[in-house]
């Protein structure tokens, strides 16, 4: 019979407490915990999950709210209610070997219990410590307590660790180490596809704005207008928030004079097109592969559609506005590092495209971004490694 980590495929479930996801049976073996409180946590640390098996062998528990793209080779679940029977009932059911939480979420039940039943505890990707909300008790030291519990604490930088060492996390435990990597970004793309594209596109210059809303399809309109004025063979290549969009996008252009190819009529952009709509999101691979600059739809008006790393990892340069909606995390990184442009106004997002002409100024931003996408690799091999450590109980 086909089996998975030991656990036969269509082997029978059971539900968590309290009405909670449908839990599988464990499997055999050594297994080992990870816990991803928020969005921007469980991309790297179904990463890290995927690396642990691939390296060491474990099957890998990932708990979390957020949506994962995990490929099917972690168990995902949501986590259990933060009670004393709850926790007793998980940690019954899935045994842990090793447990790493992720930010500084710190569940009071979950971690005594685990604790108490002698599973290693880590701590990786600390931002700041916080105790999960509801969950906070009148008694003194609380926070101390659990922060106690853990062997290895590993923050982001040197103002998470002091602020984990001021809650009371050990000192000797307690080190800055890094963000952890973000797993692979790339989206697919069809490499004959790709190259056939780029030599039809040759050396012009090109420009996508992924995820376009409704809203701001004037602004983008206006700005490429202000391009081609200071680059003639400038492309725009439009992906439209709604695919639905697409057809009437481009019956925009064409109405006010613009040379349109549409993706969806099997066109290509030839040496006269202007503007290239494409019909849906499936093949934003090929078009981050081709556009020096992309533009984050929706960061102007109703917040950032699609996830800003996705296009900085194939080499694109980012500009957006300043409206982050979901990925406030990842667009504060990027601006940190000077590796995006941020426009507050649509005649700054003109501007700030004529800037992006030089080919000097996009390569910097685009490495720049590239970079951002592409941290956190030695530190995820050394978490990797600990976890090794910690499911064989090595020091």
């Amino acid at each position: 019979m086909a089996t998975a980590f030991g656990l036969p495929f269509g082997t029978a479930l059971r539900r968590e407490p309290a009405e909670g996801p449908v839990r599988p049976q464990r499997p055999l073996g050594k297994l080992v915990w990870l816990h991803a409180p928020s969005r921007e946590s469980a991309r790297p640390m179904a990463e890290l999950g995927r690396r642990i098996i691939l390296d060491e062998g474990f099957p890998v528990l990932l708990t979390t709210h957020a949506p994962v793209s995990s490929g099917g080779i972690l168990i995902v679940q949501t986590p259990p209610p933060d009670t004393q029977a709850a926790a007793a009932d998980f940690l019954e059911h899935w045994r842990p070997d090793a447990a790493f939480m992720a930010e500084g979420e710190l569940r009071p039940s979950l971690i005594q219990a685990a604790s108490d039943r002698g599973v290693p505890l880590a701590l990786v990707d600390g931002v700041a410590p916080r105790i999960l909300p509801g969950r906070e008790s009148w008694w003194p030291g609380q926070m101390r307590n659990l922060l106690g519990r853990f062997s290895h604490i590993f923050t982001v930088d040197e103002a998470a660790a002091r602020a984990f060492r001021k809650a009371g996390s050990p000192t000797q435990v307690t080190q800055v180490a890094g963000r952890l990597e973000e797993g692979s970004l790339a989206l697919p793309c069809t490499e004959a596809e790709r190259a056939a594209m780029a030599r039809l596109l040759a050396t012009r210059q090109v420009w996508l704005a992924a995820g376009l809303p409704i809203q701001e399809e004037a602004a983008v309109i206006g700005a490429h207008h202000a391009a081609l004025k200071l680059a003639h063979r400038m492309l725009l290549i439009v992906v439209p928030q709604e695919p639905d969009r697409a057809g009437p996008l481009a019956e925009r252009f064409e109405a006010e004079g613009w040379k349109v190819a549409r993706r969806a009529a099997d066109e290509e952009p030839d040496a006269e097109t202007e503007v290239f709509v494409a019909d849906g999101a499936a093949e934003l691979g090929l078009w981050y592969r081709l556009a020096q600059v992309t533009w984050l739809g929706g960061s102007l008006s109703t917040g950032c559609v699609l996830d800003p790393l996705e296009a900085a990892s194939l080499g694109s340069a980012l500009i957006h506005g300043p409206r982050a909606g979901s990925h406030g995390v990842t667009l504060g990184r990027l601006t940190a590092a000077r590796a995006s442009m941020t426009v507050e106004t649509a005649r700054d997002l003109a501007e700030a495209l004529a800037d992006l002409l030089a080919p000097d100024r996009v390569a910097r931003l685009a490495h720049a971004g590239w970079a951002v996408a592409s941290e956190g690799t030695e530190v995820t091999d050394r978490v990797v490694a600990l976890a090794g450590r910690l499911v064989e109980r090595e020091p």
